[in-house]
């Protein structure tokens, strides 16, 4: 018994340890350090978002410009600050960026610390933690038709254009050799975080970002805000399509052994499929090839997946009809997704009665 309850508390201390390691000592210190400066602004921004990344970075410009002491942090979900790692004597102000915090944190934070506090977001599942009785001292702005990188660009752009300095008038928030090329990074970012997908080659933008993701972190990459301001969608978009190009051409080498299956049993019709044991990872791009195929085919524009689970297969539907839903085929075997994309677990005797040949 004595020996078992050793064990829970080494198990539990190396989770509190996994815990402490992931908010990052060096994210403590650094809030230790303003508790001693007594520094007034505090910035926590959405991490890992690159929405909340570009937003820091219009905030940690405007401070600059300004020459205002601020503490800089990036706010994770998984293992978030708490009010009380905040309290700092003599603060005046925390934003909040591209996130309002987990319900009653920006009020709480506010009361205790006796601080103004100012949230910016972009979802519409935010607006339910807006209530009516939230203290004076916290403002929200929400805008759904504005990702929050472009409100927070134009929040503190406003606010430095109001203020001059002992010189006379404050520079603008961007260089004007920076300006034209991060509005235009902005209005990509914007385009992916609203889901309009209305400017010219937004996905190969997005998959052009995916590798910087690692690197919004302030603390761990104390050369973030050079990076950001460094970006150029031209060459994100290209290096987006160099990836996209190669992947669809891996997948394509893996589409001569392909046979069609029926969906459901032939409830939701048929359809091509292709085994990809090893590639999984290539699945999007195989999928969205094999319902092209599949379409041409008379078949249903859908384009299946497969590859072994454990003991069981992994079924991944992918459609490029906007008309088709393959989640409703997904979710009726247990699994989810979106219209387009969607992927469920199948067991090895429902799907030999999906493959036509072994079908009666």
């Amino acid at each position: 018994m004595r020996m078992w309850t050793k064990q829970m508390r080494k198990q539990k201390w190396s989770a509190i340890e996994r815990h402490r390691g992931f908010r990052s000592d060096a994210a403590l210190e650094a809030i230790n350090k303003a508790r001693e400066e007594r520094t007034q602004n505090v910035v926590l921004y959405n991490y890992p978002s690159f929405s909340g990344a570009f937003s820091a970075l219009f905030a940690q410009l405007f401070h600059s410009r300004l020459h205002l002491p601020c503490l800089l942090l990036p706010f994770s979900s998984v293992a978030p600050f708490k009010v009380e790692d905040l309290y700092i004597e003599g603060l005046e102000r925390v934003y909040l960026l591209d996130f309002l915090g987990p319900k009653g944190f920006a009020a709480e934070l506010s009361q205790r610390s006796m601080c103004q506090v100012i949230g910016f977001d972009h979802r519409k599942s935010v607006l339910a933690q807006i209530t009516q009785d939230f203290p004076k001292e916290v403002t929200y702005y929400v805008d759904l038709e504005k990702s929050s990188s472009s409100a927070v660009y134009e929040y503190f752009s406003s606010k430095l254009s109001d203020t001059k300095s002992l010189d006379g008038e404050v520079s603008g928030l961007l260089n004007p050799e920076d300006q034209d090329r991060l509005k235009t990074v902005l209005k990509y970012i914007e385009d992916a975080d609203l889901r309009r997908w209305s400017l010219p080659n937004t996905n190969a933008f997005r998959v052009g970002l995916k590798e910087w993701r690692s690197k919004l972190n302030c603390i761990t990459n104390p050369y973030m805000y050079e990076q950001l301001l460094e970006m150029s969608s031209i060459d994100l978009i290209s290096k987006g399509n160099s990836y996209v190009s190669v992947r669809q051409s891996a997948a394509s080498k893996l589409l001569d052994k392909v046979f069609k299956i029926r969906l459901g049993r032939g409830f939701y019709g048929e359809c091509l499929a292709v085994r990809a044991d090893g590639n999984s990872n290539l699945s999007d791009e195989i999928g969205k090839q094999l319902s092209v195929k599949s379409a041409a085919a008379g078949l249903r524009p859908i384009g299946a997946v497969i590859y072994s689970c454990r003991n069981n297969l992994k079924m991944c539907l992918r459609s490029t009809d906007s008309a088709t839903d393959t989640s409703e085929i997904a979710k009726a075997y247990g699994g989810g997704g979106s219209q387009n994309s969607s992927s469920f677990i199948i067991r090895m005797d429902e799907y030999n009665q999906w493959h036509l040949a072994n079908a009666s």
